[in-house]
C-alpha cells in the first residue's frame, strides 16, 4: 500500500508566495515587469502590492542575471549602474520580505500557551531568503505600505514585523479580496493602534476578570464535587475578552447583543458576564427547577438575559438556549438577532450584535458553520456581520492530534469562505486578546462582515468534570499540569510592572470567594430592573389558552375583493410572462367571485388581509417566491427588464401606505442554517408570521437537528414560545422516493404535551383560515403544514370566495355529498390528496353507504369534531384509515388510538395503505400507480377481512 499523503505537512512545507512554485510565479513575475497587463488580474494585483503600487520599479530579473554575467571592472561607469540596480534589487526584496510576514507570519507566531511544539521554519520570514544578510541590517530602505516611517534600517523593520505578525497575535487577512478592507486591517495592526497601551485600572480590570472566571470554576470543583459543568479553565481570558466586546460594542451603539455558545464555559458566562446570581445557580447544581416547564434542561444548556450598563448606556444581552448538538445555536442567534434589528428598523445592524462562541473541533467539523456563513451577506440573513470567537483548547473531544480532527491547517479555516479575517491569539497574553477584540469589533461595525477571534488556550480538565484527561493526551496534559494558570502569570506581570502589591492578585482571590460565599454578583455586572425598550411582551400568549379556542378567521367579501385588485394589479409597461399573464388574469376573475379560488391565490390573500391588519410576514425557503411547483408568484418579473436586479414586482409589498412589512427571499440552498435561522427569528417575533418553505417536504430531512431539538421541545426544555410555520410540500405523485412523502410520521412522533401543529389542509379556503388563525389565536405554537403539489391548481381544491370571507379552519371536514346518514355502514377517514383519488373512486363506482370524512389536522388531535362524526352515522360499522403512506410510516401508527377513543365498541377499526417499506415511495411509476389503485380499492373492499396487500409482490415482508 502506498503511504498516505500528509496534507497538513504540504501545506506546512510549502508557502502562498514561493516554495515549489517558485519558478511558475518568477516567470509571471519576468512578465508583469516588461507588460503588466500580460498576466491575469489577481497576479498583477499582487505583484503591484509587492512593489508598493509601482512607486518602486522593479526590473526584469533575466535582465538582472544577464548583466551580471557581463559585469564590468568595478570602478567604471557602467558598474555604478550596477550597483544602482543592485540597491533596486535589495529594496524589492525588502518589500517582499515586509509582505512575506503579512501572508506568513502567523505561522511562527507565538500563540500557544503550553508552547509544546517547535516552530516551523519558514524561509520567506528569513532576509536571507532575499540575499539580504547582516551587513544590509543598517542600510535604509524604503518601507513601502508599511505603517510606521517612510525610511527605516532594516533591522528595524525586521524588529517590528516579527513585533506584529510574529508575537502573540497572528493575523490571517491578506487573502480578502477588498482591499480597502486589507488596508484598514493593515493600518491598525501596524500602527500605534496594535499596540497595548492599556491603563493600571485597565489592568486591574483585566485582573479582576480572570480572578472570577478561575474562581468560579474553582469553587464550584469544590463544593459540588463531581458535577458537570464543562469548565473554562484554561480558557478564562474569554471573560476579560466578553466585557471589553461589550462595553467596546456599547459605546459605539449597539444596544443588544445576542450570544450562542456551546457548554465550554457557559455557566462562567452566565455569572461573570451577564451577572446571573451564583445563588440561582448553585440552587440549580443542588436540584432546584422550573415547575412551569414539562421536561426543562440541564444547567449548562439554558439561556439568560439582563442588562448591563456600558458607556453609550443600558445594553440588554440574551444568552440564547441551546441543545447539545454542537454550533446548532448558531443559526438560531442569527436569526433571533435579525428579528431585533428589524424590530428597531436597524437595517445596517449597528444596534444589534450576534456574538457566536465556538469550540475548535467544532467549528472546523460542523457543517452549519458553512451554512451560517453562506447566509451572513445574503439579503434576507444578514445581520451586519458577526463576532465569532473560538475557545480554541486545541482538542476537540479526546482527539488533540490535528491530523485526525481537520483537513485544513487551522480550525478557522472556513471562514475564508466568505473573507472574514481571522485574528489567532495567544490566551496567556490578555493585553493581546483584548486589543484584538478592539480590532474585531471595530472592523465589523466598519464594514458589516463576520470576524473571527481565535483564541488559542487549553482545557485544564477533561472533556467533562468526570473525565480523566491523561489517559488520551498524556503528552499534552504535562504541559497543562505545568501551567501555573493565566490568572497567575498575569497577576504576576502586574506586580513586576508596579501596578500591584505584592499581595493583589490574592486580595483578588480572596474577595471573590466572599462574594461566591454571600452567593452575590461579585462584578455587579447586571443592571435589575430595567426594561428593555424594544422588549417583546410574551405573557400575552402564556395563559391556559385551550389550543381550539374559537378564531374566526373570515374576511368580508369585499375586503378580499379590494385586496385581490391590489394583488393583481401590475405596473404600466411591465412585460409578464405568458404563462404568468394567464395565472394574473385567472386571479382578477377569482378576486371578482367569477372563478372559485385556487391554492395560490388563497395563500396570497392570507398574506394580504394580515399584512393589512399589522401583521408582518416573512417567507423564506428554495424557490418560495415563484413556489417549486409554480404557483405562488410572490414576486413577478419583467420579461423585458435590461438590467439583472431591476424589473421585479411584489404586490404583497404594494397593498396600502400602511401596511406591515413583507418579506419573501429565495434562501440558499440549505436547509438546516435556514430553518434554525427562522426558529430564532420566530422566538424573538411573535407578532411576524415567520414561514419556511421546503422545495418538497422530503427535503426537510436536512434539517432535521432543528426539529428535534427546538422546534418540537424549545417550549418543554427551555419555556421558548414559538409561532413558526413550516410548510412542506407533500403528497404521492409518482415522483419517486425523495420528492413524495414530508414523513408526516417524524412529526407526529415528536408530539405531546400539545407542543406543535400537524395540518393537511385539502383546499384553498383551508390553508386561508389556518395560516390567518396561526396570528389572530391568542396562542403561539410551531405549525407543521403538509402541503399539496398536484392540488395547487386543481379544481377540485379550489374554493369559492364565499368560504374565504366566512367561516374557520375545519380541523374535520365532513362528507359532501348527499349520503343517507341511516345508510351508511363504513366511515373512511383520511387526509391530503388521497381524499380526492376516494372521492372520485366512490362516485365512478356508485357506491352510497361509505362516507369519506378528511382529518385536517392530525395534532392536536380533534377530539370532539372527530367523535361527532362518528355519531352522525348510527348504523355505522366501520372506521378505515386511509393513507397513501406505507403502513410503517404516514399517520397510521400514532393516530390509530385517537381514532379507537372515539369509536362505539361494536365498531371495528381498520385501515387502506402501502405496505410497510423501507423507502417513503415506489421509483417507478407502473409500480405507484399500480399501489396507487390499490390502496383506493383496499379502502371500498366489502368485506374487511379480505386483506389485499397493495403492491405486495413489490416489497418482501
Amino acid at each position: 500500500m502506498n503511504e498516505p499523503v500528509n496534507f497538513l505537512k504540504m501545506m506546512q512545507d510549502s508557502s502562498a508566495l514561493f516554495g515549489g512554485n517558485n519558478v511558475f510565479i518568477e516567470g509571471l513575475y519576468e512578465d508583469f515587469l516588461g507588460d503588466p497587463a500580460s498576466v491575469p488580474r489577481e497576479w498583477r494585483e499582487y505583484f503591484e502590492r509587492v512593489i508598493a503600487g509601482g512607486k518602486l520599479p522593479d526590473v526584469r530579473h533575466s535582465l538582472i542575471q544577464r548583466s551580471f554575467a557581463a559585469m564590468p571592472p568595478a570602478g567604471s561607469a557602467v558598474a555604478q549602474s550596477a550597483m544602482q540596480t543592485d540597491d533596486a534589487r535589495k529594496q524589492a526584496s525588502v518589500l517582499q520580505l515586509i509582505n512575506a510576514h503579512r501572508f506568513l507570519g502567523v505561522r511562527v507566531a507565538d500563540l500557544d500557551p503550553l508552547a509544546r511544539h517547535t516552530k516551523p521554519q519558514i524561509a520567506e520570514l528569513n532576509p536571507a531568503y532575499y540575499n539580504l544578510g547582516e551587513a544590509d541590517m543598517d542600510t535604509a530602505f524604503n518601507t513601502g505600505s508599511l505603517v510606521g516611517g517612510a525610511r527605516m534600517t532594516l533591522r528595524e523593520i525586521v524588529q517590528r514585523l516579527r513585533r506584529i505578525y510574529c508575537g502573540s497575535v497572528g493575523a490571517e487577512y491578506m487573502y480578502i479580496s477588498d482591499i480597502a478592507q486589507k488596508r484598514w486591517i493593515q493600518a491598525r495592526l501596524e500602527g500605534e493602534r496594535g499596540e497595548s497601551q492599556y491603563s493600571t485600572e485597565m489592568k486591574k480590570r483585566i485582573l479582576e476578570r480572570l480572578t472570577a472566571a478561575e474562581g468560579l470554576e474553582r469553587y464550584l470543583h469544590t463544593k459540588y464535587v463531581g458535577q458537570k459543568r464543562f469548565s473554562l479553565e484554561g480558557g478564562e481570558t474569554l471573560i476579560p475578552l466578553l466585557h471589553h466586546l461589550l462595553q467596546r460594542a456599547g459605546e459605539q451603539g449597539v444596544k443588544e447583543t445576542v450570544i450562542g455558545m456551546a457548554h465550554r464555559g457557559r455557566l462562567n458566562v452566565l455569572i461573570n458576564t451577564l451577572g446571573k446570581l451564583p445563588q440561582k445557580l448553585f440552587s440549580e447544581f443542588e436540584g432546584f427547577h422550573a415547575e412551569h416547564l414539562t421536561s426543562g434542561d440541564v444547567k449548562y444548556h439554558q439561556g439568560f438575559s439582563s442588562d448591563i450598563l456600558t458607556p453609550g448606556g443600558h445594553m440588554h444581552v440574551t444568552l440564547a438556549f441551546n441543545p447539545s448538538h454542537l454550533e446548532i445555536v448558531n443559526p438560531v442567534v442569527e436569526g433571533a438577532v435579525r428579528a431585533r434589528q428589524h424590530r428597531r428598523k436597524d437595517h445596517h445592524g449597528k444596534q444589534v450584535l450576534p456574538v457566536l462562541l465556538h469550540g475548535d473541533a467544532a467549528f472546523s467539523g460542523q457543517g452549519v458553520n458553512q451554512e451560517t456563513f453562506n447566509l451572513s451577506q445574503t439579503r434576507g440573513y444578514r445581520t451586519g456581520g458577526t463576532v465569532h470567537i473560538v475557545i480554541n483548547n486545541q482538542i476537540g473531544f479526546t482527539t488533540s492530534d490535528a491530523r485526525d480532527t481537520r483537513s485544513s491547517l487551522y480550525c478557522t479555516d472556513v471562514a475564508k469562505m466568505v473573507d472574514a479575517p481571522i485574528f489567532h491569539v495567544n490566551a496567556d497574553d490578555p493585553e493581546a486578546v483584548l486589543l484584538i477584540t478592539e480590532l474585531a469589533l471595530d472592523f465589523r461595525m466598519q464594514f458589516g462582515k463576520d470576524v473571527v477571534i481565535d483564541m488559542v488556550c487549553f482545557r485544564k480538565l477533561g472533556h467533562n468534570e468526570q473525565d480523566e484527561p491523561l489517559v488520551t493526551q498524556p503528552f499534552m496534559y504535562r504541559y497543562i499540569n505545568q501551567h501555573p494558570g493565566t490568572r497567575a502569570l498575569y497577576g504576576k506581570r502586574l506586580v513586576e510592572q508596579g501596578v500591584l502589591a505584592a499581595n493583589g492578585p490574592e486580595a483578588m482571590v480572596a474577595e471573590y470567594r466572599r462574594a461566591m460565599d454571600e452567593g452575590r454578583d461579585p462584578l455587579q455586572q447586571a443592571q435589575r430592573d430595567v426594561t428593555p425598550e424594544f422588549g417583546v411582551n410574551w405573557t400575552r400568549f402564556k395563559a391556559d389558552v385551550h389550543w381550539n379556542v374559537t378564531t374566526e378567521t373570515g374576511v368580508p367579501r369585499e375586503r378580499l375583493q379590494s385586496l385581490a385588485a391590489r394583488l393583481t394589479d401590475v405596473p404600466a409597461n411591465f412585460k409578464l410572462h405568458s404563462r404568468v399573464e394567464k395565472i394574473v388574469a385567472d386571479r382578477v376573475a377569482m378576486g371578482k367571485g367569477e372563478i372559485p379560488l385556487d391554492w395560490g391565490m388563497a395563500e396570497n390573500l392570507a398574506y394580504a388581509s394580515l399584512l393589512t391588519e399589522g401583521y408582518p410576514v416573512r417567507l423564506s425557503g428554495e424557490d418560495c417566491e415563484r413556489g417549486t411547483f409554480f404557483h405562488r408568484h410572490a414576486v413577478m418579473h419583467d420579461q423585458n427588464r435590461t438590467q439583472w436586479d431591476k424589473g421585479a414586482h411584489i404586490p404583497l409589498q404594494n397593498l396600502a401606505p400602511d401596511q406591515a412589512d413583507f418579506v419573501v427571499i429565495n434562501s440558499i440552498l440549505s436547509e438546516e442554517a435556514l430553518l434554525g435561522f427562522e426558529y430564532g427569528y420566530a422566538t424573538a417575533e411573535p407578532d411576524t408570521l415567520t414561514i419556511w418553505e421546503a422545495q418538497f417536504g422530503d427535503f426537510a430531512n436536512g434539517a432535521q437537528v432543528v426539529i428535534d431539538q427546538f422546534i418540537t421541545s424549545g417550549e418543554a426544555k427551555w419555556g421558548r414560545l414559538c409561532g413558526l410555520t413550516m410548510l412542506l410540500p407533500h403528497g404521492y405523485e409518482g415522483q419517486g422516493p425523495e420528492h413524495s412523502s414530508g414523513r408526516i410520521e417524524r412529526y407526529l412522533q415528536l408530539c405531546a404535551d400539545y407542543n406543535i401543529q400537524v395540518c393537511v389542509p385539502s383546499n384553498s379556503a383551508q390553508i386561508f383560515h389556518l395560516l390567518r388563525r396561526q396570528m389572530l389565536r391568542p396562542t403561539r405554537k410551531p405549525l407543521v403544514v403538509f402541503t399539496p403539489k398536484s392540488l395547487l391548481r386543481s379544481k377540485d381544491a379550489s374554493s369559492p370566495l364565499e368560504d374565504l370571507a366566512q367561516g374557520r379552519f375545519q380541523s374535520v371536514i365532513p362528507e359532501i355529498d348527499d349520503l343517507p346518514p341511516n345508510k351508511v355502514r363504513r366511515i373512511i377517514a383520511c387526509s391530503g390528496k388521497v381524499y380526492y383519488d376516494l372521492l372520485k373512486a366512490r362516485r365512478e363506482r356508485g357506491i352510497t353507504d361509505m362516507v369519506i370524512i378528511r382529518l385536517e389536522q392530525l395534532y392536536p388531535f380533534p377530539h370532539e369534531d372527530f367523535a361527532a362524526q362518528i355519531a352522525a352515522y348510527p348504523k355505522a360499522t366501520e372506521v378505515v384509515w386511509c393513507q397513501e403512506e406505507p403502513g410503517n410510516q404516514g399517520a397510521w401508527h400514532r393516530i390509530q388510538h385517537y381514532l379507537l377513543r372515539q369509536m362505539r365498541k361494536s365498531m371495528r377499526l381498520d385501515y387502506a395503505l402501502r405496505p410497510s417499506s423501507a423507502s417513503p415511495a415506489a421509483g417507478y411509476l407502473a409500480v405507484h400507480n399500480e399501489q396507487q389503485k390499490a390502496v383506493v380499492d383496499a379502502a371500498f373492499r366489502p368485506d374487511l377481512d379480505v386483506k389485499n396487500k397493495p403492491g405486495v409482490k413489490h416489497h418482501a415482508d
